[in-house]
């Protein structure tokens, strides 16, 4: 792995998280949990390099970011679609996900990410709120995407290291 700047990621940030989605993981190396995101963004907040990432309450995941002051995006080739697609289906409270992915688990500085990942970003918490049914101006986005207003919690994290294969 080498260490690039996000400016030479040379895929376009809507096709990394919308289309070949991510693995968010949160935790320590000794407890952690991670899901698959394809809601989320990059970018630039308060002069910083930034990622844009939502979670929902529910998820086991949450309560890793809840407790994590770091956490990973992590982006695979299209061969791990199987991967992605159990880790976003299936709960660590019940799988130990990368047992059962074969994704092989690799720290660094505190941080939690997979070996088979193409692209790590390494973020810190920068802020936190949960997205409030008051503040959409849309209001057709509560009926797609939150009819049990189980609405997601936004972190703003400041990217602090990219690595890619």
């Amino acid at each position: 792995m080498k260490k690039i700047n996000v400016r030479d990621i040379k895929t376009s940030p809507v096709e990394l998280i919308g289309d070949d989605w991510a693995l968010l993981t949160a935790g320590t190396p000794d407890k952690f949990n991670t899901m698959t995101v394809s809601w989320g963004a990059l970018g630039e907040m308060w002069g910083r390099d930034a990622a844009f990432v939502f979670v929902r309450p529910q998820r086991y995941t949450y309560e890793f970011c809840e407790q994590s002051d770091r956490l990973t995006l992590s982006f695979f080739s299209e061969k791990y679609r199987p991967a992605l697609n159990f880790c976003g289906s299936k709960s660590g409270r019940d799988y130990d996900k990368a047992a059962e992915t074969g994704l092989t688990k690799r720290t660094a500085d505190g941080y939690v990410t997979f070996d088979e990942a193409r692209i790590t970003i390494k973020a810190k918490k920068l802020f936190a709120t949960t997205l409030a049914e008051c503040d959409f101006i849309d209001k057709s986005v509560i009926s797609a995407c939150y009819p049990k207003k189980d609405f997601h919690k936004m972190y703003i994290c400041e990217i602090e290291e990219i690595e890619e294969k």
